[in-house]
């Protein structure tokens, strides 16, 4: 189990960094996603998730803790409930809290680009989750409406 104050200590560490470019790939049509280490010299087993859905305007950035699971994840355009039944809207990131795990969700002010703007709410997320990446996201590849019909 994570505790609350490992969790704290390990979202708030600024040495975490992921290296190299970040390029989409095709995943199950229409979803595009990605997977990179984040490296830190803590330690900390974790990696990181990215998936797009350009058509339904879906967009999900997950930092993944080997042992637990999800910790720190932002959703767009994806409604959210939480245990107490609170609706949170399509807009919203889950934070580790040890009760709870990652099933409460709260309206993130950091978060400001459109989830059809993947790389702008890239460099956002990771600001706020205080991740280095030394390289670049790739845009998603466009993708024919066409081909999914």
């Amino acid at each position: 189990m994570l505790s609350q104050a490992e969790f704290e200590e390990l979202i708030d560490d600024l040495e975490k960094f992921i290296e190299g470019d970040i390029v989409w790939i095709q995943e199950r049509s229409p979803w595009l996603g990605f997977r990179v280490e984040i490296i830190s010299p803590a330690g900390y087993p974790l990696f990181l998730k990215g998936k797009y859905n350009p058509i339904s305007n879906k967009l999900n950035y997950a930092i993944i803790h080997r042992h637990v699971g999800c910790i720190y994840r932002l959703d767009l355009g994806q409604d959210h409930r939480n245990p107490n039944g609170e609706r949170t809207g399509e807009k919203h990131k889950h934070r580790w809290y040890e009760p709870l795990r990652d099933k409460r969700a709260y309206i993130p002010p950091d978060i400001t680009a459109p989830a059809n703007q993947p790389v702008k709410v890239w460099r956002e997320f990771c600001q706020e989750a205080k991740i280095i990446h030394n390289g670049t996201m790739a845009p998603p590849p466009a993708q024919q409406l066409g081909l999914f019909l």
